[in-house]
Order: C-alpha cells, then sequence, then structure tokens
C-alpha cells in the first residue's frame, strides 16, 4: 500500500458537545475550493460524545478518498480550548495549521487565501472574522462583534507548526482561551504575522442567556495572568489605564454602605447620588445603538447596577491568584 500523501494544512476544530454548529462547519470545510488531499481536519472534543464522534465518522466517510483527511481526537487530559487546542495542532501532520472554532462557517476560498498569504519569511497568518447582525444588537452582541476589528483572532488564524512548537503551543494556564496571550507571545519572539481579508471564516452571531454579561466577568481573572505576562503589550492594545469608573462606582456604593451603617445622611445622599449617576450613565451608554425591547432595557438596568462591583471582584481576584499588582 502507498503511503498517505502529507497534506499541506491541518485543520484543528475544538469542539464541545455543539453537534449542530460542529456539522456546520464541516459543511463549510467539505466545500473548499483547495484540494481534499492537501487537507487534513482533526477535530479535538473537549467532551468526548459518542455523537460527536459518530458525525465525524460520517463526514469522513461522504469525503472519500478525494476528501479532506478527517481525524476524531477525544480530549481525556486537562479541559478547555487552550488545552484542546495543543492536542490538536501536536497531532498534525502538516507544515502549516489552520485553527478555527465549531461555531464558524469558513468561506469556500478560506485555506486556499490562507496558504497563499505565506510567503517564505511569515511565521503566521490571521484571518478576517465577520459577525453579521440580524435584526437589533443586544448589548452583549455588540461586544461579541468586537471580534471583526480585532487584529488576530484564533478563530480564524494559520500558524507553521515550527513556530507553535518553538512557542510551546498555547498557554494551558487560560482556561477560557484567551487569544491575546498567544498574539502576544508571537509579537515577543518577532514572528512575522501576516494578515489577508480574503481568507473570510463567518462566525453568526448567537442569542445569550438573560444576564449573561454579569457571569461573564468571571474571566476577567485571566486579564490579571495576561497583564503579568504581557504588561506593556496589555497596557498598549487591550486596556490602557484601569478601570478607575468601575473602582469610583463601587467606591460610591461602599461609601453610602457605611454611611447608612454610621446612620450619616450627609455621607449616605452624596455617595448614593454619584453610584446613581454613574450606574445611569453606564446603562445609557450600553443602551446606546442596541435594542430597545422591555427584556433587553430591562437587562440592561439590572446588570448596569451589577457589573462595576461584579468586575472588581474578579479583577482583584485575579490579582490575588497570579500575584501581580493588576487594577
Amino acid at each position: 500500500m502507498s503511503e498517505q500523501p502529507v497534506p499541506e494544512v491541518s485543520v484543528v476544530i475544538p469542539s464541545c458537545g455543539r453537534v449542530d454548529l460542529l456539522d456546520r462547519c464541516l459543511d463549510a470545510i467539505m466545500r473548499q475550493t483547495l484540494e481534499g488531499r492537501r487537507v487534513e481536519v482533526i477535530v479535538v472534543d473537549d467532551n468526548p460524545r459518542h455523537n460527536t464522534r459518530q458525525l465525524v465518522a460520517v463526514w469522513r466517510a461522504s469525503a472519500g478518498e478525494r476528501g479532506p483527511d478527517l481525524k476524531y481526537l477525544p480530549n481525556n487530559g486537562p479541559g478547555g480550548p487552550a488545552a484542546v487546542r495543543n492536542l490538536g495542532w501536536r497531532s498534525a501532520r502538516a507544515p502549516i495549521v489552520a485553527f478555527t472554532e465549531d461555531d464558524t462557517v469558513p468561506s469556500p476560498s478560506w485555506l486556499k487565501h490562507g496558504l497563499d498569504a505565506f510567503t517564505d519569511n511569515v511565521d503566521a497568518v490571521s484571518g478576517r472574522v465577520e459577525m453579521p447582525p440580524t435584526g437589533a444588537l443586544t448589548d452583549y452582541q455588540r461586544e461579541a462583534r468586537r471580534l471583526e476589528q480585532a487584529e488576530f483572532a484564533i478563530a480564524n488564524c494559520f500558524c507553521r507548526k515550527s513556530i507553535l512548537e518553538k512557542l510551546g503551543g498555547f498557554d494551558e494556564r487560560f482556561h477560557a482561551g484567551w487569544p491575546e496571550d498567544f498574539h502576544f507571545r508571537l509579537i515577543n519572539m518577532h514572528a512575522t504575522i501576516a494578515s489577508t481579508q480574503h481568507a473570510l471564516v463567518v462566525r453568526p452571531l448567537r442569542p445569550a442567556a438573560w444576564g449573561s454579561s454579569v457571569w461573564q466577568l468571571k474571566n476577567l481573572i485571566f486579564d490579571a495572568l495576561l497583564f503579568k505576562t504581557h504588561p506593556q503589550l496589555y497596557r498598549q492594545k487591550i486596556r490602557a489605564t484601569p478601570a478607575w469608573d468601575h473602582y469610583a462606582t463601587v467606591a460610591a456604593l461602599a461609601t453610602c454602605a457605611a454611611g447608612i451603617g454610621a446612620g450619616s445622611t450627609a455621607v449616605v445622599l452624596p455617595s448614593a447620588a454619584t453610584w446613581t449617576v454613574m450606574t445611569v450613565l453606564l446603562c445609557r451608554k450600553r443602551l446606546r445603538g442596541t435594542s430597545r425591547s422591555p427584556s433587553h432595557v430591562a437587562e440592561m438596568i439590572v446588570t448596569s447596577a451589577l457589573i462595576p462591583p461584579a468586575a472588581v471582584f474578579w479583577r482583584l481576584a485575579g490579582a490575588i491568584r497570579f500575584r501581580v499588582r493588576f487594577t
């Protein structure tokens, strides 16, 4: 029997039980204009389930000998996006590894344009992510669409496997993914990063649970780790100054509570007025240009009161956990 030819690109797709989204993504991968034999597709399951394995088997059978080489890898070790991606690229056979997510829809020419952007001196390529709106946006969806302006997105990037080996892959301390760390480490190693608007993936916006903007703030813990590992790049590209507005809001709330405890009207009234004004300003800012449905307006009112104390709590929790002066 002849040996299987080495593919030109390995596509790593992390998945975690979202079979319907993965099916849509694999359908787009199978429609690539790049010849199938030049492509290896590795689906890494972070929550090994029989239905995900079965889906990959179905697509493998339909691809046949002329289609991409599909592989299913269950992740039986530590979980999280970084660990899953590491498992995927380390098993890749191609010299270039492409990363996307199971909820994306790569354009037919995605892989072709991604590979075309590599010249002899290029180490990594960043593609374009589109998140088209459907109807009135919620505040959560508007924030999610910031990915369209991201300088580097793991949902659409290509990297030489040799560079991944030098970097040691993704930092698994970032349990929530944190693509900025990978990008910053590429910058620090003076890797040459090209970008192409032609390598496109679409990431349809999905609705989020009511109040998700609050519970997602727990990921701010990893902002502290990002700041600890890349302080200058963090200030240059993420946040130039501490979140003084949140700290001022929390200080006003704490002062008001202390005034109530002391029975001091002179303390309660100005601190309560300050907290109210800052909360209203935050709510107005989040409502600007977004849906005005009664449910969304109510969500903005409630969560705008909860966001500053929750954000301060998780930032301080991150500073303590990673032992860094981070505000």
